[in-house]
């Protein structure tokens, strides 16, 4: 195929051979005609490539309608499935193709369809690969041990990533096999807490683009921006402004390795496809000095804009995002400082798809780790009283989600439950005595009481039962105040969720350490097992790993237009339900992740079926059986055969 000032020619023997193929009855996936064209004014209305392609696809599927065979569901995440991969078994050979079909070189070069020194003598005969590849034929699972050996060379975790992003940019299944074989192991490699030191060496590991950087320098030019990525049928965007990157404050353009991370496991852990996933960074300067002054900053070189500016910003952003991409993307806001984060939620929870997971997210997996660990210390949530460190979006948020839960089991208004949870900030024991110097989302949780400056203080003050750490201070819970939550509980729970490791409130070794043993621990950030007087005690993450995925599949599996705060209690109980009797008896209050990709389906099912029952579902009607079509929707990383 060769294009000219907008003409176009075929290859008549590849347009013979598609059209003999696509009458083959036992075929799903056809062998496409490959179209482009190059648009003569630029980039006015919808791109003449992919208008082409897609037209092209479609007189094709319409002649071949008498021999297709309609899928019951729309698999694949429940996307349109352009390639057609998805609707045909994994036992069908599909084309490898882009915008033309990849074969020798280009085949090798594109992380979609490379697989390495996995294609077999009859495709390297079929797509002109001999030659340029050594003879030996491996298997997808010899690659993958392969790759697990390398890997385990390196002594440096952010070497680790490196590696791994570059095998994502060479061999996208093979990425993924790995990643989901291996989840346990490689899980802190491409995320927290090795993805908190790459975001801070961000500008100076960068190879190539993985997402859009979207910037000042692009107002009134969004939507434009949007079209300039290849995909267009997109399920996830994970949104960042870089202002709050786990606890490691403002990095500006460089919080790009948080969606990223984030995209990776919503598709390893949740089974979206890769295709559907779209990481952004929205860039509006960063107030961070040290960047600003780095030679090898990638972003925007002035202060960050506020206010009026910020919001108009905002809003082109989302405004774009609907009109390329409809009305059922899910956005999930990642890592936005506290005034922004609750501001975005509120507007445009009532208008589109939108997740913030250091609220929302982040609170369910909490919730779903209270349930569990309940189980062990006996009593219903409101029996016990709960405090945190940290009031910003992700203590407050934990705490209004425990205060829906603890309403639902017990019938009692909201501003009931709310009592018998405390929050201490930067400025002590939040009061009612503060209520007029508060922000606006701290004032639910100003009760009376004396105020109290020192944690230890208020932990014995308040005798509570539940200590959960989300602060981004590292080592705050001292030895006297782990002791202080054990001269009163037999069995205290512990959590220190702030990331990465560098930031938690304690260690494992901490908490075991100075409760006697007697402590029910878990952390945002993993640690090693802690031997105590001969005993050895195994700490869960409370990861949002955990919830993210199942919550986003079930959205879209659904058709979900809003996310309700019903949907996350589903999750968390969906969660909590993993959670065996042998993982508690090992002090385990967080199922393993070696199983994830079943709780995942597991929780969708439930976030789907809460999603149907309010009303707030478009793909109907509703599947009879959901766990089948939610694990029919899961992306697979083997490798398909190629015709």
């Amino acid at each position: 195929m060769i294009s000219l000032n907008g003409s176009v020619f075929l290859n008549n023997s590849l347009t013979g051979a598609s059209k003999s193929l696509s009458h083959s009855p036992q075929r799903r996936v056809q062998y496409p005609v490959l179209v482009a064209a190059v648009s003569s004014n630029g980039r006015s209305g919808e791109r003449n490539v992919t208008l082409l392609m897609e037209n092209t696809l479609k007189e094709m599927r319409d002649d071949s309608a008498a021999a297709e065979v309609e899928p019951k569901f729309a698999v694949g995440g429940g996307v349109e499935d352009v390639y057609g991969e998805d609707q045909a078994t994994e036992d069908q050979p599909v084309t490898p193709w882009t915008v033309s079909v990849a074969s020798g070189y280009s085949l090798l070069r594109d992380p979609h369809h490379n697989k390495g020194l996995a294609f077999s003598e009859k495709e390297r005969d079929a797509h002109f690969l001999r030659g340029l590849l050594p003879p030996v034929v491996v298997s997808h699972n010899l690659q993958v041990k392969k790759m697990m050996h390398n890997l385990r060379q390196y002594q440096v975790p952010l070497q680790k990533y490196m590696a791994m992003m570059d095998l994502q940019e060479m061999n996208e299944r093979l990425f993924y096999k790995l990643l989901i074989d291996n989840v346990e192991e490689l899980l802190p490699v491409v995320y927290t807490p090795t993805v908190g030191e790459a975001c801070q060496k961000y500008g100076s590991i960068f190879r190539r683009p993985q997402g859009l950087f979207i910037s000042l320098k692009e107002k009134g030019r969004i939507l434009e921006v949007l079209k300039n990525w290849p995909q267009r049928k997109i399920q996830v965007i994970v949104v960042t402004d870089g202002e709050r990157i786990l606890g490691l404050g403002d990095l500006g353009c460089q919080g790009m390795g948080i969606p990223v991370g984030k995209l990776s496991l919503y598709t390893a852990l949740g089974g979206i496809r890769p295709s559907a996933c779209l990481p952004i960074t929205i860039d509006v300067g960063t107030n961070n000095e040290n960047l600003l002054n780095d030679e090898f900053y990638i972003g925007l070189r002035q202060r960050r804009a506020t206010g009026q500016e910020y919001a108009e910003f905002m809003q082109e952003f989302m405004t774009a995002v609907k009109q390329n991409y409809g009305e059922k993307v899910l956005i999930q806001f990642e890592d936005f400082a506290n005034h922004n984060a609750f501001d975005l939620l509120s507007k445009y929870g009532t208008s589109h798809l939108v997740f913030n997971d250091d609220i929302q997210g982040t609170a369910s997996v909490v919730l779903a780790g209270l349930i569990s660990a309940l189980k062990l210390v006996g009593g219903n949530l409101a029996e016990h009283t709960f405090l945190f460190l940290g009031a910003g979006e992700a203590g407050t948020g934990i705490a209004e989600l425990i205060a829906l839960e603890m309403s639902k089991q017990t019938g009692a208004p909201i501003e009931e439950s709310r009592k018998k949870i405390w929050l201490v900030d930067s400025k002590g024991l939040i009061v009612s005595s503060r209520m007029e110097s508060l922000q606006h989302f701290k004032k639910p949780w100003a009760h009376e009481h004396e105020p109290v400056k020192e944690l230890v203080d208020t932990v014995k003050a308040i005798k509570p039962t539940v200590l959960i750490g989300s602060s981004g201070a590292g080592r705050t819970f001292t030895k006297e105040v782990i002791e202080a939550m054990t001269s009163f509980n037999e069995k205290p729970i512990v959590l220190a969720l702030s990331n990465p490791t560098s930031q938690s409130e304690c260690t494992a070794e901490e908490a075991y350490k100075w409760s006697q043993g007697r402590a029910i621990f878990a952390s945002g950030s993993p640690f090693w097992p802690v031997e105590y007087n001969g005993k050895v005690y195994l700490s869960g993450q409370a990861n949002n790993a955990y919830i993210f995925p199942g919550l986003g599949l079930g959205l879209i599996i659904s058709g979900a237009i809003r996310v309700h705060d019903d949907m996350l209690l589903a999750a968390s109980e969906a969660l909590a339900a993993e959670v065996t009797q042998e993982n508690l008896d090992k002090g385990l209050i967080y199922p393993p992740f070696t199983n994830i990709r079943k709780i995942s389906a597991h929780i969708a099912v439930k976030v789907a079926a809460k999603a149907y029952e309010l009303g707030l579902a478009t793909r109907l009607p509703q599947p009879e059986n959901l766990i089948a079509y939610a694990e029919s929707c899961m992306y697979s990383p083997n490798y398909r055969s190629y015709r």
